[in-house]
């Protein structure tokens, strides 16, 4: 059987991500990176998913994204809006997908593998560079030109499964692969026990996606969006 590593956030997208390796299957191998974010409740989520999605190991790297700041995930002084903004959000991480991949992929170098999958999403999403087709195709390229796997021709794949669809596709694919999303935490400030805030741009995407996809939405909010 084929190995894969996993970007598992313990949200939504991520868990949906997981769940389609396994279903495909891959050994999965879950990667959560602990980078200085506010809502640290997705770790836990992580942890739970890995575990009921069936991950055969799930490792959380500490990387302190919230040293550099410039961003509202990751500096207190910075507020989460609540309401849509022009432009690319505060809510953006520099380089967060670049190093989230990056580690990925050193990982996957140790275990043999040539499978990396992202949950990014270039349709309900909220706008972030890193996110679109042309940039996990330009990151593809470059691990196969700065890996020894990659030189000696076991060619490595991104793959971004959740590309091209919208977030009620990823809540209906995911439903038929069993995920229990109630186990997840989407909210950009969620509180210690995940408790979303229901007022964020990921709450709005992640309700609007329930209502879209004519599914129950489990999430405990504190306030239930508009």
């Amino acid at each position: 059987m084929k190995s894969a590593v996993i970007l598992l956030s313990g949200g939504l997208d991520s868990a949906t991500v997981l769940a389609i390796a396994r279903e495909a299957g891959y050994v999965c191998h879950a990667l959560s990176l602990d980078y200085g974010q506010r809502h640290t409740a997705e770790l836990g989520a992580a942890a739970r998913v890995a575990k009921s999605l069936g991950a055969v190991e799930h490792r959380v790297i500490r990387l302190g994204l919230g040293d550099i700041g410039g961003s509202a995930l990751t500096d207190d002084s910075i507020a989460v809006p609540e309401s849509p903004t022009e432009g690319i959000p505060v809510t953006y991480v520099p380089a967060r997908n670049t190093v989230m991949l990056a580690l990925a992929l050193a990982w996957a170098e140790v275990l043999g593998a040539r499978d990396i999958f992202i949950g990014v999403n270039a349709v309900d999403y909220s706008g972030y560079p890193d996110c679109r087709p042309e940039f996990i195709e330009a990151f593809e390229r470059m691990a196969n030109l700065a890996t020894k796997s990659g030189v000696e021709g076991a060619e490595l794949r991104i793959h971004a499964p959740l590309q091209y669809l919208s977030k009620a596709d990823i809540i209906r694919r995911g439903a038929e692969l069993g995920v229990d999303y109630a186990q997840t935490v989407s909210c950009y400030q969620a509180d210690a026990e995940g408790l979303a805030c229901g007022r964020c741009d990921a709450c709005r995407l992640r309700r609007e996606g329930f209502l879209a996809a004519g599914l129950p939405d489990t999430t405990r909010y504190a306030h239930v969006p508009d």
